[in-house]
């Protein structure tokens, strides 16, 4: 086996030692003596296969990228976040079917004034994201052609629901057939701007009514029905092939996504979305045990100030990353591609925002700043690309490992060392070992070349 190359960050205390630095490549031997924690990794026992990493371009996101920074420094930002060798490759992005929290003003892609209504919806548009949104898509698809989008509303238009408004209430019954038409309207636009999506839920957190921002109730029960009756029919009459993902919520729910699969719905679902704000990503394991032909995708995971910084952040984004893998996700998306220095902009009315960005930029100042969410985010989004298949890597103890192989034979290690002392790990890959002293609280990522014969 060749030489492995290696990257390392290392946090101490509340500050970052060292985010993803290369180290010297690593030679592999038969013969390495010591007590170690032993880590075997498996490239024939295969499972899923991995779609990407990523982040999302929010209205607050791509306001900030596309309006705020000169050109200069957006497109080195964008060559960072996609390119797959001069950046950290990002591969997928999860984009708000009109406003959410992160967004400037409220809107939908078919607002009415109060009291009206557009069954036909003749008044849809996705203006509005053509202003940021899709121009930052594009150019993202550009820098990786292999880069997935996928799609989630945080409430349909007002005049659908109960409440009358994208804040509160739900999607009305009779609004079933024309919420699912918005879907296809909403597909077919972004295709006609050369932008594929490749996946939607019906609905983002919908167990959670924010009074505050965009958002709308929806229990497993109406989602099934929903799916089943009109937004699968849909899909299907109008040749649309983008997967419906169940769901959407936290890992404390797995009853939600059973549910669903159970139903009429599994006709056209072909999996569930999680995020990580309650519950474990056992979750994920737990549902698709039950279903073992349901995709699993982790599609929201913000870092923000409810976790110490630098190093519970660093260390949660790791080995929350390392789980989801292991539990079969396919992919693993954090939330806010950028924030400002106040962690907005924010919808009227929300209040001070606690989430934190992959990249800060200071409205007041124009200065750029790769947050700790970048740099964990690339231990994985970096070398482990669309396609690759995770392979059976151990777990021990404060050690969480994960492992991938892609198709052109590399296999990646992302291993995590959640403890506050150091490890000598020791791997054992194609039959030969490797070892590192993996410092406390550190994280790294292996890629060892491809081997040669059948």
């Amino acid at each position: 086996m060749k030489n492995v190359e290696w990257y390392l960050s290392v946090c101490s205390g509340n500050a970052a030692g060292a985010f993803f630095k290369r180290q010297e490549d690593l030679t592999p031997g038969e013969k390495q003596s010591g007590i170690f924690v032993d880590i075997a990794v498996d490239a024939d026992t295969r499972f899923q296969e991995i779609d990407g990493f990523g982040a999302s371009f929010t209205d607050s996101s791509a306001y900030l990228i596309n309006q705020k920074l000169d050109a200069k420094t957006k497109e080195a930002l964008l060559e960072k976040l996609f390119h797959p060798e001069k950046g950290i490759g990002l591969s997928f992005t999860r984009q708000p079917m009109g406003s959410s929290d992160f967004a400037r003003t409220i809107y939908s892609f078919d607002d009415m004034p109060a009291g009206a209504e557009d069954f036909d919806l003749a008044r849809f548009s996705i203006e509005h994201d053509t202003k940021d949104i899709i121009p930052l898509l594009k150019k993202a698809r550009e820098l990786n052609p292999e880069l997935f989008i996928m799609a989630s509303p945080w409430s349909p238009p007002g005049w659908m629901k109960t409440s009358g408004s994208m804040i509160g209430g739900s999607l009305r019954r009779e609004c079933y057939n024309a919420y699912a038409e918005y879907f296809v309207k909403y597909i077919k636009a972004y295709e006609a701007e050369g932008l594929a999506v490749y996946a939607v839920t019906p609905q983002n957190e919908p167990l959670y009514i924010p009074g505050h921002y965009p958002g709308s109730g929806m229990d497993a029960v109406s989602q099934a029905a929903f799916i089943e009756q009109s937004l699968g029919p849909a899909f299907r009459r109008n040749g649309i092939t983008a997967k419906i993902l169940c769901y959407d919520h936290n890992w404390d729910n797995a009853d939600y996504a059973e549910t669903v699969l159970g139903s009429g719905a599994a006709e056209y679902t072909a999996g569930t979305a999680w995020h990580w704000y309650g519950g474990d990503a056992s979750a994920q394991s737990a549902v698709r045990e039950k279903f073992p032909n349901s995709e699993v995708y982790f599609t929201e995971g913000s870092g923000g100030e409810w976790i110490p910084p630098v190093t519970d952040a660093f260390m949660t984004i790791m080995v929350q990353g390392i789980k989801v893998i292991n539990h079969y996700g396919r992919s693993f998306v954090l939330w806010n591609m950028a924030l400002d220095e106040t962690n907005g902009p924010v919808v009227p009315g929300f209040g001070r925002s606690t989430c934190r960005g992959l990249v800060t930029v200071n409205q007041a100042t124009g200065e750029l700043t790769y947050n700790l969410d970048y740099y964990a985010l690339a231990h994985f989004s970096r070398f482990i690309r669309p396609g690759a298949r995770r392979v059976f890597a151990e777990n021990k103890g404060a050690v969480h490992a994960a492992a991938c192989l892609n198709r052109d034979g590399t296999l990646v290690i992302v291993a995590a060392n959640d403890d506050r002392g150091s490890k000598p790990v020791r791997f054992t890959v194609y039959g030969q070992r490797f070892n590192v002293e993996l410092p406390g609280k550190s994280a790294g990522t292996w890629v060892v070349p491809p081997q040669a014969g059948p």
